[in-house]
């Protein structure tokens, strides 16, 4: 067979020296042109290494990039679930953010499994990337958090960047979220509008971000004079499917005594409002509902979802920012949350 094969043979791909042979320039100037380097190329040498490039089909070896810079141009973000709009929205603001300062994304899901986020973390610490961020809600008293802390430590070590949302021990980075803060303003706001029998759906105990809406949430009645009776505390999955369920668990409890159920997140509230439905009654005439997040299906459910909006989109960004120490003077701050009142909670008269 001839050097250079058949014309059915599947050519090797282009490598860096290929790339620097057919621009007539030396390999330090092709891969300074290719990678991003911040010492200055002649214009018109980098130019003819992209021409080569791109005449080559050549494509750079990132892990190889990777192992040689210690790091690459990847942000790592991992959340709970990738199908709640919640985390969605803030993965939207990561991306947008990585696009501004020419980064790339990877996203992988933890399903709220402290071993399985372990595992990642151990997992994505060999691919280097420059950032990770978490944004699954922490477990208190976690068995993991000790393992997790040593890999983020040994990331860190290498270069690594970590940034958390939510409430997180030191010394870690992390974006605060006014949880407690909007949940009591929730509460305030429902009994000014005429509430007073009240219900949860809240995660499973430990989970801090349920744990501090739903704190919030009672000390915001209490300021009111009002007592959440603790039968009336449902403990469900954090899920859609886990408010239809804690909803369906309140209904066979009977609820003529209430007039509102609290759900910790959005598609909680929209799972429960479901289950309000199966049963033939109606969201905000039998019983109201509100959640927590402001996600953008709350507006288009019928009726439209009381919440507390949070800038979901907007606290991505402010992660990678804070990881990749470009945040501004005062965003440390913890990010504000609004109480947002519509239909599923209508004013009660009487």
């Amino acid at each position: 067979m001839s050097a250079g094969g058949t014309s059915g043979e599947r050519r090797a791909p282009a490598t860096l020296h290929d790339v620097a042979r057919e621009a007539g320039v030396s390999l330090a100037t092709a891969s300074r042109s290719l990678n991003g380097s911040t010492r200055k190329v002649n214009e018109e040498y980098r130019q003819r290494v992209l021409a080569a490039a791109a005449k080559l089909d050549y494509s750079p070896n990132l892990s190889a990039q990777a192992v040689a810079r210690g790091t690459s141009t990847t942000v790592a973000l991992l959340v709970a679930d990738i199908a709640d709009p919640y985390f969605a929205q803030i993965a939207a603001g990561v991306v947008r953010e990585a696009d501004h300062e020419g980064l790339i994304v990877t996203m992988a899901a933890t399903e709220r499994d402290s071993e399985r986020e372990l595992e990642l973390v151990r997992s994505l610490r060999g691919q280097r990337p420059r950032v990770m961020i978490l944004a699954a809600s922490r477990r208190a008293g976690d068995a993991a958090s000790a393992l997790l802390a040593e890999e983020l430590r040994a990331f860190e070590a290498n270069g690594g960047r970590v940034a958390f949302i939510g409430a997180v021990e030191a010394p870690y980075r992390s974006v605060p979220l006014d949880n407690a803060a909007g949940a009591e303003s929730l509460a305030r706001a429902l009994v000014e509008a005429g509430y007073r029998g009240f219900a949860a759906l809240t995660g499973a105990e430990g989970l801090r971000t349920a744990e501090d809406r739903l704190g919030g949430f009672i000390a915001g009645l209490a300021a009111s004079g009002i007592a959440l009776d603790p039968a009336r505390i449902v403990r469900p999955a954090f899920t859609r499917d886990g408010g239809y369920d804690g909803m369906r668990t309140l209904i066979e409890q009977g609820i003529d005594d209430l007039d509102v159920v609290f759900a910790a997140n959005d598609v909680m509230a929209v799972g429960a409002m479901s289950a309000v439905r199966d049963a033939g009654l109606v969201p905000g005439r039998d019983v109201a509902i509100a959640g927590f997040d402001d996600i953008p299906t709350a507006r288009d459910v019928t009726p439209p979802l009381s919440t507390v909006r949070l800038p979901l989109e907007e606290i991505g960004r402010r992660a990678l920012r804070l990881a990749l120490g470009t945040l501004d003077a005062g965003e440390e701050l913890p990010v504000h949350a609004e109480v947002v009142l519509r239909a599923s909670t209508p004013t009660r008269t009487s």
